[in-house]
């Protein structure tokens, strides 16, 4: 993801991915937009057929890429298109939460939010509140804590290594 001019010009805005469903989060989205709502548009949105098609990597390699947060639309329990995917998502959702948590990422830099096709007005605070959660959480920085952690285990791969040169030496 490129640097924003609000950015480089030394004032932090968070940068959001937003996967939301084709049949509902995305036409609320439009909708907003049609509506001429007012609401920060730190997000790219990214239109998926149904959120039960996203992939937990797809969240993580966003956030990999520079992101500070991801949310998350669908369609409300019992009115997914496709019959059970909003349930698939919530199920990902809750894992994945526990795994952010377990790498010390705040796990609400992800979040989950149904929302129907005429719920544009929802579109607009839940982006107003992740913008707001995201500012005071602060800037993400996964770029750099992943080359952080590779070259932790890079040299967690090479003690064991040496561990085991040592053990092989010793058996002989």
């Amino acid at each position: 993801m490129s640097d924003s001019p609000a950015q480089t010009a030394g004032s932090w805005e968070p940068r959001i991915i937003a996967f939301f469903c084709n049949w509902c989060t995305y036409t609320a989205a439009d909708l907003a937009g049609v509506s001429r709502m007012k609401y920060p548009h730190n997000a790219r949105v990214i239109r998926v057929m149904c959120s039960g098609r996203i992939d937990p990597q797809f969240i993580l390699e966003a956030l990999a890429k520079g992101a500070d947060g991801v949310l998350i639309g669908g369609c409300h329990p019992n009115d997914c298109h496709y019959a059970e995917g909003n349930y698939k998502m919530l199920r990902r959702f809750r894992l994945l939460r526990r795994v952010l948590d377990g790498m010390g990422i705040a796990p609400d830099r992800v979040r989950l939010e149904w929302i129907s096709a005429a719920e544009g007005d929802k579109v607009k605070t839940v982006m107003t509140e992740m913008v707001e959660k995201l500012r005071a959480l602060g800037p993400l920085g996964a770029p750099d804590k992943f080359r952080d952690w590779d070259r932790e285990m890079e040299e967690f791969e090479h003690a064991i290594q040496a561990r085991q040169g040592q053990e092989v030496t010793h058996a002989h």
